[in-house]
């Protein structure tokens, strides 16, 4: 029997397309199109080059190698900043944040914005040596309150004076408003602020009943709307002229109740105000009160001495029978209705209360409703 061989041959495979260049390799290519021609070599002997240059590569040019592929480690971008920008040909490095950039500017002058030119060095203020240091010690008083305490004038009156600079404190004139000095400082106050004090005027008026001291309020009428020329008394022993002016800054020294009258002092001297209702003010003021109702031994001693008002002690005070239905009252402070108060806690009923002297002012024969001013010759 005849043996068949069988052969078996594979067919060749198709040609395979070429491999599409890497990126690297078309990189490299890029770089070798775009780098400039390389200036002309000098002639070297043929025996050189043969010599020098390895085998195969006498034949021609050395091909530039491939530029080596950067190993940068990719970071996650931080929340709060952009991506950092792709890198490629003609791109910047990235720029490290702010707070991690060395500064390069150390040690050189710093310039303005505007101009570029550097900025001028600081200079430390020099003290004025015509204007009086402050004084830095809390515990020392300011001055409009030292003046005051000195019996020159009021604290407003001290403000005004030293912003028109008519104060002088050891010698050097002071204009600014709450400056403290010392105790023992030596305070004086220019002609112009004695001058302009002397002009100032203080009334006595005698308040009706329905008029108030102070304010309007309630729909009452304030007292000083009586002051004017045609309310001007007659009998007047003062030879002060009446001026507009004299109505400015004119302020009650102390207050009268609505419903009662007698003397009332208005002034523009802060001295007057402050003797007359300053803490410390010690000036006697008399009253005659008309009063319904018994009191006996004790009664009167406890308004003489030993009655309170709101939780606090009251002062000694003068009291006395003026006539059968009338008590005459020496006080040395002004509470708020204290004497109608104080005739209440003893089981009296006020019904009429005038008060007729404050220091060494009388009221004397002054009618209701009209004023006169302080003799030169009258002390409070």
């Amino acid at each position: 029997m005849a043996r068949i061989t069988l052969k078996v041959t594979k067919s060749p495979l198709p040609a395979a397309a070429p491999k599409a260049p890497s990126s690297r390799a078309k990189r490299a290519q890029l770089h070798q199109r775009h780098m400039p021609a390389p200036p002309p070599a000098a002639p070297v002997a043929a025996a050189t080059i043969a010599s020098v240059a390895p085998r195969g590569e006498a034949d021609g040019p050395r091909a530039s190698p491939a530029p080596k592929r950067s190993r940068r480690r990719k970071t996650a971008p931080i929340e709060g900043k952009p991506p950092p920008r792709a890198e490629g040909k003609g791109a910047p490095p990235p720029r490290a944040p702010a707070e991690h950039r060395p500064r390069t500017d150390r040690g050189k002058p710093r310039s303005t914005h505007a101009t570029g030119a550097p900025a001028p060095p600081r200079v430390a203020a020099v003290p004025d040596p015509d204007r009086p240091p402050r004084h830095e010690n809390p515990d020392d008083p300011r001055l409009s309150k030292r003046m005051s305490e000195m019996g020159l004038c009021s604290r407003r009156e001290a403000d005004e004076w030293i912003e028109n600079g008519w104060v002088t404190v050891d010698g050097k004139v002071v204009e600014t408003l709450g400056v403290r000095v010392s105790p023992f400082a030596r305070i004086e106050v220019s002609k112009a602020a004695a001058q302009h004090q002397s002009e100032q005027v203080t009334i006595v008026l005698n308040k009706p009943i329905g008029y108030v001291s102070g304010q309007a309020e309630d729909g009452h009428t304030p007292a000083a709307v009586l002051i004017k020329p045609e309310n001007r008394w007659a009998d007047d022993a003062s030879d002060v002229r009446f001026r507009p002016g004299h109505l400015r800054g004119l302020a009650p020294a102390g207050r009268l109740d609505i419903d009662s009258t007698g003397l009332i002092v208005f002034t523009q001297d802060g001295r007057v105000a402050k003797r007359l209702i300053g803490n410390h003010s010690d000036v006697e003021k008399e009253y005659l009160v008309r009063v319904e109702g018994t009191l006996d031994d004790a009664g009167m001693k406890l308004l003489q001495h030993g009655l309170e008002l709101d939780g606090v002690k009251l002062r000694p005070a003068q009291v006395s029978w003026q006539n059968d239905d009338q008590l005459r009252f020496v006080l040395r402070e002004g509470r708020k209705r204290q004497i109608r108060r104080m005739c209440e806690l003893v089981g009296l009923v006020v019904t009429g209360l005038k008060r007729v002297r404050s220091g060494g002012v009388m009221l004397g024969s002054l009618p209701a409703g009209q004023w006169r001013y302080l003799r030169r010759d009258e002390k409070f």
